[in-house]
């Protein structure tokens, strides 16, 4: 369980293999489950049991619906056995009473498709969890109370810890209610017997003006008094110290450490031997006030973060930091079993512990795996593991026959391109539609620096077609001259025909002022070459490192951003 994975596929069934996940062997779990919260109340809870459900599935990809998926999950709940089978599931009998109950009261909507598929995934969760370990479940208003019910089934209430209110945006006019501004982070532990480190934030600044008003002028800066007495009788602590009698209770501390607190001078005396000598407290030895479940010192990350990826719903880093430190220790295992972009997988590696990653579309694979490559320079199979990818042209073949938008997503990730287009994470138990509109043929995109500091780019299409045909070239050939990018890469699902190769070498080549190399404009590779380890011939990659067959040029401002050196 030590290897590093990312899972591919819905996390239900990941969850379920035991090979993956065996009972009790992750310290600690973050999810942030895709839930469609601007929906009107009206809406989620309009009956979904009718035939219209299944085409409403197309419209909202990051909310779940009653259908087929949510009706068997649910009699999996209600029976405790998986469907069809006479396998027994992870789920207690007050559990299946309590979702029964909330069916009875709530109805067949996408509030309990909700519910229904994110207790599924609770109670396999609760099984894999270590007795010492900790989950923390990030969520809105629109469903925390709804969550909180399953938790407490679940885990049980005793074990609730905290509802931690992130302030995650700034107040702005909303018609006739307070502006919503907070997420709800419900945390749970397994037992009373778990993992916590307390953190510390930074002191307001009219706190420490008005407490921390000495200053020796010796180097240790801004210092406070506080008291040396005992707060209960200590015979033992009654003696005099140079003059001053001890106080009626005694001394809060033994003669060998008034000595060696006095030798490092960290003893106010005062004039008047009436009055008491004092501790001096530093300011800068301080580790700040302990934090609280209202979190309003991390911001989200906006349009011109370091850390933006783009990917819809990315928290920041800071806030998993926060989670990840507080509930783990170096060497834990991490689990995100909707991992989205990857900010829990990144913090958990800069901060020394295992991880596991679970999402159910290419697309969060992809742009996770280049996190992990620009921000630490660890690399998929050689570093980790990718559980659930295609293996070998066969199960590329199978992928694109399924969903071909997810093998376009698989598929610029092993030139290590970072994904055109739209698309955002399914919910598990519906199928990815994956609509992107508006990617003008690209399906990929690689930067390289030349002189000056000028980004140029390399176009990636993606042809998942099983006839391949010199159109495709031409067609490539076009998009490069109207978006004025240097190199063009068409990857095949299919070898590609003798007329293919000849139309891209008749394109020309592009010539590297800085590097003072030439390098086709247009290529071709197939995902048998990809699977061989050939890659596009360019100048060394921005943000791409070795492992492609190109030099590194890193991003360091970013890099060092998550890596803690800013």
């Amino acid at each position: 369980m030590t290897r590093n994975r990312l899972y591919y596929g819905d996390n239900l069934n990941i969850l379920r293999n035991h090979e993956y996940f065996p009972n009790e062997c992750v310290d600690l779990i973050y999810l942030d489950p895709p839930f469609n919260s601007s929906r009107s109340y009206n809406v989620l809870f309009k009956d979904e049991g009718g035939k219209d459900s299944d085409a409403q599935m197309t419209a909202f990809e990051d909310t779940w619906h009653w259908g087929d998926s949510a009706e068997r999950t649910y009699s999996e709940l209600i029976s405790g056995k998986k469907f069809g089978t006479d396998e027994a599931l992870a789920i207690p009998a007050h559990v299946s009473r309590i979702i029964g109950s909330l069916r009875d009261i709530i109805g067949t909507n996408q509030m309990m498709a909700y519910l229904v598929m994110m207790a599924a995934r609770l109670a396999e969760l609760h099984r894999v969890l270590k007795p010492t370990g900790s989950l923390y479940l990030h969520c809105d208003p629109t469903a925390s109370h709804y969550l909180k019910i399953i938790l407490d089934a679940i885990f049980s209430a005793e074990n609730f810890r905290n509802e931690i209110i992130w302030k995650r945006t700034t107040t702005h006019s909303d018609a006739k209610r307070w502006s919503p501004v907070s997420d709800t982070i419900l945390y749970y532990t397994k037992s009373d017997k778990f993992t916590w480190n307390p953190q510390h934030g930074a002191y307001a600044e009219q706190y420490t003006d008005g407490k921390y008003r000495y200053d020796d002028n010796d180097g240790r800066g801004l210092y406070t008094l506080s008291d040396m007495t005992s707060p209960n009788p200590r015979p033992n602590m009654m003696y005099e110290w140079k003059g001053y009698p001890f106080p009626p209770k005694g001394w809060r501390y033994a003669r060998d450490t008034m000595q060696k607190l006095d030798d490092e001078g960290r003893i106010w005396y005062p004039e008047d031997k009436t009055k008491r000598p004092r501790l001096k407290r530093f300011l800068n030895e301080m580790s700040g006030r302990i934090l609280d479940n209202v979190w309003t010192d991390i911001h989200p990350v906006n349009s011109q973060a370091k850390e933006r990826t783009g990917y819809p719903t990315q928290k920041p880093i800071s806030l998993l930091e926060r989670i990840i430190l507080a509930s783990s220790n170096p060497g834990d295992i991490v689990l995100d079993p909707f991992s989205g972009c990857g900010t829990a997988v990144a913090a958990a590696h800069k901060n020394n512990r295992y991880w596991r990653g679970i999402d159910i579309t290419h697309l969060s694979i992809t742009v996770q795996k280049l996190q992990l490559e620009q921000l630490f320079d660890i690399h998929a199979k050689q570093d980790y593991d990718v559980i659930g990818e295609p293996q070998d042209v066969d199960g590329a073949k199978a992928l694109a026959q399924q969903n071909r938008h997810q093998f376009e997503w698989w598929a610029v990730s092993l030139v290590g391109a970072r994904p055109s287009g739209g698309g955002t994470s399914a919910a598990p138990g519906s199928r990815p539609k994956g609509k992107k509109g508006g990617d003008k043929g690209i399906d990929g995109i690689i930067t390289f620096m030349e002189k000056n500091g000028k980004m140029q780019r390399v176009l990636v299409s993606v042809k998942s077609n099983a006839t391949v045909i010199p159109e495709m070239i031409r067609d490539l050939r076009g998009t490069l001259e109207r978006e004025q990018a240097a190199i063009g890469l068409l990857i095949t699902l299919n070898e590609p025909t003798d007329g293919m190769k000849k139309e891209a070498v008749s394109a020309g080549f592009y010539t590297s002022e800085m590097w003072q190399k030439t390098y086709p404009k247009l290529q071709i590779l197939s995902i048998a070459d990809l699977f061989e380890n050939k890659r596009v011939l360019m100048p060394p990659s921005h943000g791409t490192f070795k492992d492609s067959g190109r030099l590194a040029t890193e991003q360091p401002e970013q890099k060092a951003l998550w890596q803690g050196e800013t």
